[in-house]
């Protein structure tokens, strides 16, 4: 058969599975890494359905770049091997370098890794281009390589003992650190990923960090939200203590605005991970963090309409932020209450939360406040409910 369309591959996909509720995230990635081969995609849905793992581990686990334990099918696993071996010793090693890069991988990144002569790689991969394994485009040393199908790369990643595995994902890491910097810089999530399964953990979280950053700040919520979630797994596997929390705390904050744009005030998701935060923050007293996990919560309650729990989490940062020298944080804890207040029809009140507010606000001081919290200008904000309070209250003129 030729390869199925994206469309037939998810309608395969969906009825294979029936009933087994698949988000569609994980249809989505089952159908893609099939690359519309009509036996991969069943196979490979069937190896899904078989593991009975929850689903959004599943996503998760398909997601990632080569887990080929779970990735693919045991019945495909021993023909891309035969074919691999078939091939020479050389020809298999080089699949497997290329494997530990990626579904893609350029020449230059490649000779970085392999530390073999050209002599050597270049007819391997000539050898992997001619079985039709490898996709090549250019010539060496500008050529980049395309594996055909991501099962066998998986295959090939297979292949490798765990701590050969983590050797050459180290020196992947290494090598775009040292002649990389720029991919680094536009692709964060790539030295996260080898950094992870190096086992450099504490330098992985970082990185997940700034990947899930760089992608927020470009409107990628989705996307953000993956790194961060890739960000919270990995730190997951040291062990507690002060600086785990400090890192998670810095994780979920990151992460909950990207789960409020995504999925709306409503998201449970994102109050549990400001609730989490909160609870993190609490005992160790940096002000900042509770205040923005503080923050969070109000968001979540107000933005979903329940004003009595968000009156009491405005009062709570009112509290926070008494005598503070923090400006911007005071300001913040009045456009909590004047929002809540005029929301519930309080309107004197919320007319004296928005002139304390105006008598902070510093247009050059705190212009990056609108990125910060809630979307939107609190000077501009104060005045625009300042002026609905006092038109309601009598006073048109002022308002």
């Amino acid at each position: 058969m030729n390869r199925l369309a994206g469309r037939d591959s998810t309608a395969l996909v969906e009825r294979l599975a029936g009933n087994s509720g698949l988000s569609r995230e994980t249809v989505d990635e089952i159908a893609e890494r099939a690359d519309g081969v009509p036996l991969f995609v069943e196979e490979l849905t069937k190896a899904v359905l078989e593991t009975g793992g929850r689903d959004d581990r599943i996503a998760g686990m398909l997601a990632a770049s080569s887990l080929p334990d779970h990735a693919i099918p045991p019945t495909l696993r021993a023909s891309l091997i035969a074919r691999l071996d078939g091939l020479g010793q050389i020809a298999r090693e080089v699949a497997q370098v290329g494997s530990v890069i990626g579904r893609e991988f350029g020449y230059d990144l490649f000779e970085q890794v392999a530390q073999r002569p050209a002599a050597e790689l270049r007819p391997g991969l000539d050898r992997l281009t001619n079985a039709g394994l490898l996709f090549c485009r250019g010539v060496a040393p500008q050529s980049t390589y395309l594996f055909k199908h991501a099962l066998i790369q998986d295959a090939a990643y297979g292949t490798l003992l765990r701590d050969k595995r983590r050797e050459m994902h180290g020196r992947v890491a290494a090598a775009l650190e040292q002649y990389f910097a720029d991919l680094v810089e536009r692709q964060p999530e790539l030295l996260a990923h080898h950094l992870t399964a190096a086992g450099g953990i504490g330098r992985a979280v970082l990185q997940w960090l700034k990947a899930g950053k760089y992608a927020a700040a470009r409107l990628a919520y989705l996307e953000a939200i993956r790194h961060f979630d890739r960000g919270l797994a990995t730190l997951a596997t040291l062990p507690e203590g002060p600086a785990r929390d400090g890192q998670e705390i810095e994780l979920q904050l990151a992460r909950d605005p990207s789960l409020f744009t995504a999925k709306g005030f409503i998201s449970a998701e994102a109050t549990n991970a400001y609730a989490r935060a909160c609870e993190l923050a609490e005992p160790r007293g940096d002000t900042n963090q509770l205040f923005a996990a503080v923050h969070g919560l109000w968001q979540a309650a107000a933005g979903s309409g329940r004003l009595i729990a968000a009156r009491g989490l405005s009062d709570r940062l009112l509290q926070l932020t008494a005598g503070t020298a923090e400006v911007g944080l005071r300001l913040q804890a009045h456009h909590s209450a004047w929002t809540t207040y005029i929301r519930a029809g309080e309107l004197a009140a919320a007319r004296d939360h928005c002139k304390a507010g105006r008598r902070v606000y510093d247009p050059e001081r705190h212009r990056q406040h609108r990125l910060l919290y809630g979307g939107h200008d609190p000077g501009v904000c104060a005045g625009g409910i300042g002026a609905q309070a006092e038109w309601a209250l009598g006073y048109p003129e002022k308002g």
